[in-house]
């Protein structure tokens, strides 16, 4: 592991949020952001609260009529000029995130900074697609059906891929005529915050409003606001059900993209070098395992156990874990010392189990000046293990040997989460209908990869609501159906 800096520190300054298409402070001052690559400080936002939330909602509220009036080729002509003027500044944007969430720069950011561009040249496309229904009720009477905005938009992004989150929320909304108040990770604001300002040199005042501050504060108050009419979450599932909660305090839609305990379930026909490559990717290991949909229950057939789990550990020793701003890092830093912590715990205790076996990684002896940890592999893990069970958010992948197809599928099963799963098999037949049994919302076979425009990607069980990435859930997101009936017969 090398965690000596390659690159010069980066010093943001102070940021103010966007409210009503200008800078604004916030009455309870500022809030550090902490670059987890080094521990300095790289500037600061608005500690924003109740009176600067309401200022947002109220600026979206007041933009929201002439912006529904526009029509739907305006709106992705818009975004369109957004995306291209995106395009230039994508560098810039991916080393914001990468010194601020501690992504490598290399290896996750600069792709994700990339796909703003591609994001809302999709949805662009696609905001003439709000197409209503003719329904043939009677011969006397016409009825149909209108999709029509909602209002304003209370967003919610966390910290571990703001942008990507940011713009699936921002293109699809804005597309539909609707406007938006997005409340930023307080961990990783400045990237967005660089997007935001961007989008405000096309769009009118008040469409698009970025506020900043902590969850309890800022996120609080928009998800409790009652000019709100719609809210769209990504994040933990402890913190979805409160926003589930306070919609439904108000009857408020909300779309939920929460947590995952990802199976990865590989086949003995599997015992190659591209599914480890694979199940390296699918485990988001690039991320730091800081994502929601990663592959951290790895099922592998007894037969190839440790066939396959030596050439898993071999792939994963010539891992560069170090500066997320340098070119040769695979591997960035965890986001902040909380969440070192919290997955140093984890990783204690699940390597102090009896029979557990530590691969790879482990708890580092010293740390180093940034959240630095190595991928961490643990055999031999029982189910029922509080790390075969929670999510931790980290580099850490339980392996669970398995013998019976009936069995493993049983055994990714047990889980309260449902996100996503990955199925590794030769036999196509044998891995579509593991595929089909898993209980997830996103099911891969034979590929690890992220997410692609055009999915239609969410969870079941505590994993969410509603769906993202599509035409379908660009519809059922950010619009709602009215029913007209025009009699015939006068």
């Amino acid at each position: 592991m090398n965690t000596r800096l390659e690159t010069p520190p980066v010093t943001v300054g102070d940021q103010e949020m966007i409210v009503n298409g200008v800078g604004a402070q916030a009455v309870a001052g500022w809030i550090d952001v902490e670059s987890p690559r080094d521990g300095s400080i790289l500037g600061r936002v608005p500690r924003a609260g109740e009176v600067e939330v309401d200022d947002a909602v109220r600026a979206a509220a007041a933009a929201f009529p002439r912006w529904r009036e526009k029509s739907a080729r305006q709106r992705g002509d818009l975004l369109r000029q957004i995306a291209d003027a995106v395009a230039p500044h994508v560098e810039e944007i991916a080393r914001l995130s990468s010194a601020e969430n501690g992504n490598a720069l290399r290896t996750q950011t600069r792709g994700e900074a990339a796909f703003i561009v591609d994001a809302f040249r999709y949805f662009a496309g696609l905001a003439q697609e709000a197409k209503g229904e003719t329904i043939p009720i009677r011969p006397d009477a016409l009825d149909y059906s209108l999709r029509q905005p909602i209002g304003v938009v209370g967003a919610i992004v966390p910290w571990n891929a703001p942008l990507m989150l940011s713009a699936i929320k921002i293109a699809p909304a804005l597309a539909m005529g609707n406007t938006m108040v997005l409340k930023v990770a307080e961990d990783a604001p400045f990237a967005v915050l660089k997007l935001a300002r961007i989008c405000q040199e096309f769009l009118p005042p008040g469409v698009l409003n970025v506020v900043t501050g902590y969850g309890k504060e800022a996120g609080e108050a928009l998800t409790s606001h009652p000019g709100v009419g719609k809210l769209s979450f990504t994040g933990s599932t402890a913190v979805g059900r409160r926003v589930m909660e306070k919609a439904s305090e108000r009857l408020v839609p909300v779309s939920l993209e929460l947590g995952g305990k990802s199976p990865q379930v590989v086949f003995p026909d599997a015992d190659e070098d591209w599914v480890v490559s694979g199940v390296v990717s699918g485990m988001r290991f690039f991320r730091q395992g800081q994502s929601c949909t990663a592959g951290s229950r790895l099922f592998v057939h007894a037969d190839i156990f440790e066939s396959f789990t030596a050439k898993l550990v071999e792939q994963l020793s010539a891992f560069v874990v170090g500066d997320p701003l340098d070119e040769k890092t695979d591997m960035g830093t965890i986001v902040n010392r909380a969440q070192f912590e919290k997955v140093c715990d984890y990783i204690r205790e699940g390597a102090a189990q009896p029979g557990a076996r530590l691969l790879a990684g482990g708890v580092p002896d010293e740390r180093a000046d940034g959240y630095y940890l190595t991928p961490t592999v643990i055999a031999d893990v029982e189910p029922s293990w509080r790390v075969a069970r929670e999510e931790i958010f980290g580099p850490v992948v339980c392996v669970i040997p398995w013998t019976d197809e009936d069995e493993v599928v049983a055994m990714a099963n047990d889980s309260h989460y449902g996100l996503a799963a990955f199925v590794w098999s030769k036999d196509l037949g044998k891995a579509l209908r593991t595929a089909h049994r898993i209980e997830a919302g996103w099911v891969q076979v034979n590929q690890g990869g992220g997410q692609f425009l055009g999915q239609s990607y969410g969870g079941t069980k505590t994993s969410g609501l509603g769906r993202e990435f599509s035409l379908e859930g660009m519809l059922e997101s950010y619009t709602e159906r009215k029913h007209i009936s025009v009699s015939l017969s006068q």
